[in-house]
C-alpha cells in the first residue's frame, strides 16, 4: 500500500511562490561555493534593528512575559498604534479597530479573507507585490490586473486611474493600493489616492490599503495616507507592519485597521489561523513607535543618498531606462531595449546577471502578471560599496551582451 500523496490538484497546486526568496536561494547556493554576490534582491533593511526594540525584548522575555495574548493584540501595543496613526495622518483610530497580526502577510490574508470569497474579482495594479493576487486565488477569488501607466524616465509610474474604473463588475469587491508601492518605487500623488477613494465611495468597493512602506519617502514628496480620509471607516481597510520602518523583518509583526463591525471577523479567522501574534514581540513594537523617530529618520536620510547613488549609476548604462524613485526602496529599470536587442527573456537576463556576475535582481514579470517582462528591481537597501561594485558589475555584464562578448541560449 503506498504513502499519501500531496493534492497535485488542489488550490494549493494553482498558487505561485515569491522569487524574492528563491534567487536568494541561488545567490546562497553560490556563495557557499565562493562566488562573491552583490544582493539586491530581496527587500530587506539591511540596518540592524535598533537596540532599544531588542531590550524591550528582552525585558519581556526576562519578565517570563510569554504566554498567548488575546487574539488581536496586547491593548498597550493597539493603543499605541492608534496613537501612532492618529498623530501622523490627523485619523480617528481606535485601539479597538486593530487586529495585531505575525507579520503584514498574515494582516493581507486577514483582510482579503474577510470581503472576498469564491468568484469574487479583486483589482490588482500591476506590477505588484505577489501575495495580494495569490491570496485572491486561494479563496477562489480572481485577480484582474490594471497595469500601472509607465511615463518614462522623467515621469515614473502612475495608476492608471480610468482603466481601474472601467475594470469594475458587479463581482469586483476590492481594489489594492500599495502606496509607496512595490517594486517601482513609486509615491501616488494625493489626487491619485483621492480619485480611488471617489470610486470607491461611488461605486461601494473596499479599498485594501497597504502602506508598510510609509516612512520610505523621498524628494520631499507629499505622501497621503488613505486613514485621513473622514469617512476611511466606510471604505477602506489597512494593513501595515513593523518589518520595513523598523528592521524587523524577521520580528513578524503586522496589523489590519478596520471599522469596529469587521474587527470581530478578523479575530475569529485569526484564532483559528495563528491564536496571536508573538507575546514579546508584541512588547518590543511598543517600544519602536514610541521611540524610533530619531533612527527612523537616520535610516530614510542614508537610503535617499543610496537610492541618489544606484539611480545615478543605473542611468549610466547604455540601454538601460531608469526613474528615481519616491519612495519605498526599490528602483525598477526598464531593460527592454538590452532585452530586444539580446533576444532574451527578462528571467534569462537575470539569471545570467547572477550566474556569471554574482548579481542579485528580480525579473519584473516575479511581480505578476504582464507588466514587468520589461524590467527588473534592485532593492537599495544594501551598502554604498554594493550598489558600486554590484551596478559596475551589471555594466559589464550589458556591455558583454550588447557586444557579443557573452551569448545566452
Amino acid at each position: 500500500m503506498s504513502a499519501p500523496t500531496v493534492n497535485t490538484k488542489g488550490i494549493l497546486n494553482e498558487l505561485g511562490g515569491e522569487a524574492a526568496f528563491a534567487y536568494l536561494a541561488k545567490a546562497k547556493e553560490l556563495a557557499s561555493k565562493g562566488v562573491k554576490i552583490y544582493n539586491f534582491g530581496i527587500g530587506q533593511p539591511d540596518i540592524p534593528t535598533f537596540s532599544h526594540i531588542i531590550d524591550a525584548a528582552k525585558e519581556a522575555l526576562d519578565s517570563r512575559f510569554t504566554g498567548y495574548t488575546e487574539t488581536a493584540g496586547i491593548y498597550e501595543l493597539r493603543d499605541a498604534l492608534s496613537t501612532h496613526l492618529n498623530s501622523r495622518y490627523g485619523s480617528d483610530v481606535k485601539p479597538s479597530e486593530i487586529v495585531v497580526a505575525p507579520g503584514a502577510k498574515a494582516a493581507l490574508f486577514l483582510t482579503i479573507a474577510a470581503y472576498l470569497k469564491e468568484g469574487d474579482e479583486i483589482i490588482v495594479p500591476e506590477p505588484s507585490f505577489p501575495a495580494y493576487p495569490e491570496i485572491a486565488k486561494f479563496l477562489g477569488a480572481r485577480p484582474k490586473y490594471v497595469p500601472l501607466k509607465w511615463l518614462g524616465k522623467e515621469g515614473g509610474f502612475k495608476l492608471d486611474i480610468e482603466t481601474i474604473e472601467d475594470s469594475i463588475t458587479s463581482k469586483t469587491k476590492m481594489i489594492v493600493v500599495n502606496n509607496p508601492h512595490n517594486p517601482t518605487g513609486a509615491l501616488f500623488n494625493s489626487e491619485e489616492i483621492e480619485q480611488i477613494m471617489e470610486i470607491a465611495r461611488r461605486k461601494k468597493i473596499i479599498v485594501l490599503s497597504d502602506e508598510i512602506y510609509d516612512h520610505f519617502i523621498y524628494d520631499d514628496v507629499k505622501f497621503k495616507s488613505f486613514l485621513s480620509f473622514p469617512d476611511w471607516r466606510d471604505y477602506v481597510i489597512y494593513v501595515n507592519g513593523f518589518s520595513k520602518t523598523y528592521s524587523m523583518t524577521g520580528w513578524r509583526l503586522g496589523y489590519v485597521v478596520a471599522r469596529n463591525d469587521v474587527i470581530p471577523r478578523l479575530s475569529v479567522l485569526a484564532v483559528n489561523v495563528y491564536s496571536c501574534a508573538t507575546s514579546f514581540v508584541q512588547k518590543a513594537a511598543i517600544s519602536a513607535l514610541q521611540k524610533s523617530e530619531s533612527d527612523v529618520k537616520k535610516m530614510i536620510e542614508l537610503f535617499k543618498k543610496r537610492r541618489d547613488l544606484i539611480y545615478g549609476k543605473l542611468s549610466s548604462i547604455e540601454g538601460l531606462e531608469v526613474w528615481a524613485s519616491k519612495g519605498a526602496f526599490y528602483v525598477f529599470p526598464n531593460v527592454s531595449e538590452i532585452l530586444r536587442n539580446c533576444k532574451i527573456s527578462v528571467e534569462k537576463f537575470v539569471n545570467h546577471l547572477l550566474m556569471k556576475y554574482g548579481v542579485v535582481t528580480l525579473p519584473g514579470t516575479a511581480f505578476p502578471d504582464k507588466f514587468g517582462k520589461d524590467y527588473i528591481r534592485l532593492s537599495f537597501a544594501v551598502d554604498i560599496s554594493t550598489i558600486e561594485e554590484g551596478i559596475e558589475k551589471m555594466r559589464e555584464c550589458v556591455k558583454n551582451l550588447i557586444t557579443g562578448k557573452d551569448l545566452i541560449s
